[in-house]
């Protein structure tokens, strides 16, 4: 006997599979004499000499591998040869990259004269790779694991299709020539698409691949003895591919190859061109098919063009809002996957039984569906990569990651395990003992017992995951109803949808769960039923509607004020009607449902903003930043993540993007102020924090689409402006004092320090002028223009220089000359308000040194006073006085909040040259603690001065949500007017007798 009966070592070797191993080695001996026989007779080497001076290590590993795996004893009892080419390869412990498993096939494809050629060394090649990959797999070498098991497996998929493709493509060309370059002048060649867990480079040991064939356009081919159009030639080069790998021969085969996810399936035609393609998922895609597409990879062919194909149908797979519709969907192939498991008897299959492989796809998949198309991060095939992205995006906590992947890989190790017994395709445990036996020691586990109690912990905790992400809604709800005491159950409220309650019942009903008025919630209810909108719902719409009613009364019901709560959510409803990914978004997240009927209870103003823009309902789902509104950092950092999603020259959807942006920060800080968890001088400055970094996104938009077009301008100093835009935005009023409110306008003032007679440097150059104009009117247009998502800010540039008869924007030294020389006082008081928002810190400073020179000049005190009483009392001439009995207007009447703003502008104006650090800011409350400081007015007056302001605008603030004017009793407010009025009177008009004072108690 060739090998000594002691050849392969027994360590580790469970008793069971001891037997089995000494007849492998029998049979192995038996090939080997009969190679060592052969090579006498041709003069050939004999591999007996080398199989017997293999080292003890790897003799150890061969007897591992022998144990476990019937295909890799049954590849070498037939080609024992091939074990010394992979040890002296290396490929028994490192994987073959791309380009060497590229040689070595076209190497074997040269030699082949027919398809049968070509079919027979496709099939060596891949079984004698397949061995390798095995080996490595139930030997595990250093790099060596689930991972890279399947990337190898994927890897050589790829390269089997391609040498096939080429092979083929020049077997076929003298009869049928080649297609038809494309209109662009570039070739044509077919594109190879795969699918599932080849498209994510995660393919299992013996696993299918998932195919489609597309080419980009129509024509015919040429240079061959016939001509065929496209359609036809790329249809018999995908057929004769298929066969390349899949058909059965002396040789086995290659790869089984699964054409049934193309469009139309079976049925359809097996090639479609780029344009048909198209149209196809526009029009006909089905949900299922978006699922399929997540993982769609170009891996053979023509790799660009598939790039080109994939980027084309992106739309189709990544919806542009959140896509909560697909959680339905997945539920549906659960289920169906389910009753086929039950009905098969196939919970033992660890892939589709409960807990399996297909349950951590389903939860990686749902989050990639529903949220893709706007975090984009997860746009990527693989499993691991998207998974691996969720903790940073906020959707699954790490600890569960943490728990999905470790317990995925023990998985798919036990499904590699079961595959590579016999390189079948199978993931169902065995009955058999001594298979039993091969896969626990395959995954090094003591014994199958122990295997299963693994098994059964790893499938419960995939389960309870599984539960959490796809489990029905209605369900958690039902149960916190049977948890609470006299919860209403929903099916009650979906009987009171249908209108399948009496009079009475409704009533009973309706006055049980709270309501105040029972009548006219049940009025209000049956008028959307009944409504021309619902009832012509199409179908997907109308049964997604019916899910939710019930979930939402119920949350009705359980908000504080359900009268308020459903009256305000109600137009909510009828708005997304036509919107239905929006009711499946709220349906899907019942604790979402619950924060919507807080604000919309608290806030008619949220409840219309999201009436006005659905996509807001997206906010609803992360409560930690709902109640929590970003600080200016971080607002300027998720904005440039979000924008740096988008091309920069899709300038549409990167200004859909910055309203949403704004709409839905603006959210946050609404709720914020609802729950009370921020303080009103953190509500105001979060507010302006939103607007600047926006104004700077605005600028540097607008400053890179002029400069693309006409270069950069020449400067005062001569020299060129760079990337960063020599430009200043300055924000005046409320943005200016950071003080902006809920729907504040933004009044701007635009500033350049480019050469007066200067122009751009770029191939299409503009005077300076003309340069800073347009670019003014840019950023106008960004601010102001119209979108699905309404515009970003109302603007106001009255108050630059000269007014609306100004020039839009002004050079620096120009604006220094009008502000020394032809500034009103008025103008003065609105520099007091007025700092840079956005724009290039050179400028900044030279603004900054202008409004402290002219701000700090010292003034003709009793001019000064009748000017700004003059200006004060024009004021409140046009504006106050309009409130009605025992009301008083909280900005515009006397002791308003306008009193307050006029008096700090007053005090810096006249105080200024004296006292420089007023001149340091532009807000009213920290020029009144500087004039406390600085000890120009009394303490006690600047604390009740600051105290006064902070109450009205928290009531101003207020007003805003609840939609009501700004304005107060006066009963409430008159201790803070007491205050406000005797510092004017002080300060600016003394009163000139009795009568001239207000009566609190007739106002």
């Amino acid at each position: 006997m060739p090998l000594p009966d002691d050849f392969l070592p027994l360590i580790d070797i469970p008793e069971p599979l001891k037997a089995p191993l000494t007849r492998t080695r029998e049979r192995l001996a038996e090939a080997l004499a009969q190679a060592d026989h052969l090579a006498g007779m041709t003069g050939r080497e004999s591999p007996l000499e080398d199989w017997q001076g293999l080292s003890e290590p790897r003799r150890e590993q061969l007897a591992r591998v022998l144990a476990i795996s019937e295909f890799v004893a049954e590849t070498l009892v037939r080609y024992p040869e091939w074990l010394l080419h992979l040890d002296a390869s290396g490929e028994l412990d490192v994987a073959p990259d791309a380009e060497s498993l590229r040689d070595w096939l076209e190497e074997r494809l040269e030699a082949a004269e027919d398809e049968a050629a070509m079919q027979a060394a496709i099939r060596r090649f891949r079984r004698a790779r397949m061995t390798g990959i095995v080996w490595r797999d139930l030997t595990r070498p250093e790099g060596t694991d689930m991972w890279a098991t399947a990337a190898a497996v994927s890897r050589l998929a790829e390269v089997c299709l391609e040498g096939a493709l080429t092979w083929l493509e020049r077997f076929l060309a003298p009869r049928w020539g080649r297609p038809a370059l494309r209109r662009d002048g570039s070739e044509q060649r077919l594109v190879v698409l795969g699918m599932g867990k080849l498209g994510a480079g995660e393919l299992n040991l013996s696993s299918d691949i998932d195919l489609i064939f597309a080419f980009p356009e129509n024509g015919e081919t040429e240079g061959g003895r016939k001509s065929l159009a496209h359609q036809e030639y790329f249809t018999k080069l995908g057929q004769r591919l298929i066969g390349a790998l899949d058909a059965v021969t002396a040789d086995g085969f290659a790869f089984r190859v699964d054409m049934r996810l193309r469009p139309l399936g079976d049925g359809g035609p097996l090639v479609g061109n780029f344009s048909s393609l198209a149209s196809y998922y526009q029009d006909q895609g089905r949900e299922w098919e978006r699922y399929a597409m997540l993982k769609a990879r170009p891996v053979a062919g023509d790799l660009d063009a598939g790039a080109e194909l994939l980027a084309s149908l992106r739309p189709f797979v990544y919806r542009r809002y959140l896509d909560f519709g697909a959680i339905e969907s997945l539920r549906e192939l659960k289920g169906m996957i389910n009753r086929e498991v039950r009905r098969k008897g196939m919970e033992g299959n660890i892939k589709l039984g409960p807990g399996g492989i297909r349950e951590v796809e389903f939860v990686v998949q749902a989050f990639q569906l529903i949220r893709g198309g706007r975090d984009t991060e997860l746009q990527v095939t693989s499993l691991k990569s998207a998974l691996e992205r969720l903790p940073a995006l906020g959707l699954l906590p790490v600890a569960v990651v943490e728990e999905l992947i470790p317990d995925y890989v023990f998985l798919r190790d036990l499904e590699h395990a079961l595959q590579a017994l016999e390189d079948r395709q199978t993931q169902s445990l065995p009955d058999d003992d001594l298979d039993r036996e091969r896969v626990a020691l395959a995954l090094d586990m003591e014994d199958w017992p122990a295997l299963m109690a693994r098994l059964d912990e790893v499938r419960a905790r995939i389960r309870q995951h599984f539960d959490a992400v796809i489990a029905d809604p209605e369900e958690e709800v039902e149960e916190a109803s049977e948890e609470a005491a006299g919860g209403i159950a929903l099916e009650q409220w979906r009987a009171l949808w249908r209108g399948e309650l009496d009079e009475e019942e409704v009533s009973v009903l309706l006055e049980e769960a709270g309501f105040a008025e029972s009548a006219t919630a049940a009025r209000r209810i049956a008028s959307l039923y009944h409504s021309r909108q619902v009832q012509t719902m199409q179908r997907i719409g109308f049964e997604r509607l019916e899910a939710l009613m019930p979930l939402l009364l119920d949350a009705v019901a359980e908000s504080e004020a359900p009268d308020t709560a459903l009256e305000r959510v109600l137009p909510l409803i009828e708005a997304v009607l036509r919107r239905t990914a929006y009711l499946a978004l709220l349906r899907e997240n019942p604790e979402a449902l619950g924060h919507l009927m807080t604000l919309c209870a608290a806030s008619p103003w949220i409840a219309e903003q999201l009436a006005r823009y659905p996509i807001l309902l997206d906010e609803l789902l992360t409560p930690e930043t709902l109640y929590t509104p970003a600080d200016k950092a971080r607002l300027a950092d998720e904005l440039r993540q979000t924008l740096a999603r988008i091309p920069e020259e899709d300038e549409e959807a990167q200004l859909e993007a910055l309203r949403v942006f704004k709409h839905a920060q603006t959210l946050h800080v609404a709720a914020s102020d609802i729950a009370g968890t921020r303080h009103l001088m953190k509500v105001s400055d979060y507010l302006t924090y939103i607007a600047e970094v926006i104004l700077e996104a605005v600028l540097a938009m607008a400053w890179k689409h002029l400069t693309r077009k006409h270069g950069v301008p020449e400067l005062a100093d001569g020299s060129r402006a760079g990337a960063e835009p020599d430009f200043l935005i300055v924000g005046y009023g409320k943005l200016g004092g950071i003080e902006l409110g809920y729907g504040s306008d933004l009044d701007l003032v635009f500033i350049h320090d480019g050469a007066t007679q200067g122009s751009t440097d770029g191939q299409r150059p503009l005077d300076n002028a003309v340069f800073f104009t347009r670019l003014g009117q840019r950023i106008i247009h960004l601010l102001t223009a119209v979108t699905p998502a309404g515009t970003l800010y109302e603007v106001d540039m009255r108050l630059r220089p000269s007014g609306n008869s100004g020039l839009l924007v002004s050079s620096l030294a120009a604006f220094a000359d009008y502000q020394r020389r032809d500034a009103w006082t008025w103008e003065h008081q609105a520099l007091v308000r007025a700092r840079v928002v956005a724009g290039h810190p050179r400028l900044v400073e030279g603004f900054d040194a202008i409004r402290r020179e002219v701000l700090g000049r010292e003034r003709d005190a009793e001019a000064l006073r009748e000017e700004v009483v003059k200006m004060r009392h024009k004021m409140r001439d046009h504006l106050g006085g309009k409130s009605g009995e025992g009301e008083f207007d909280l900005k515009h009447d006397p002791g308003g909040m306008v009193d307050i703003e006029f008096l700090c502008q007053y005090a810096v104006l006249a105080m200024g040259h004296e006292a420089p650090e007023l001149l340091q800011w532009s807000d009213n409350m920290r020029i009144l603690e500087t004039l406390e400081a600085a000890e120009r007015l009394p303490a006690k007056e600047c604390q009740r001065l600051r105290e006064a302001y902070l109450a009205l605008r928290s009531s101003a603030h207020r007003a805003s949500l609840t939609r009501e004017p700004a304005r107060g009793r006066s009963d409430a407010f008159q201790d803070h007017r007491r205050v406000v009025i005797e510092a004017w009177q002080r300060l600016l008009e003394p009163p000139q007798g009795e009568p001239d004072k207000i009566d609190f108690d007739k106002d």
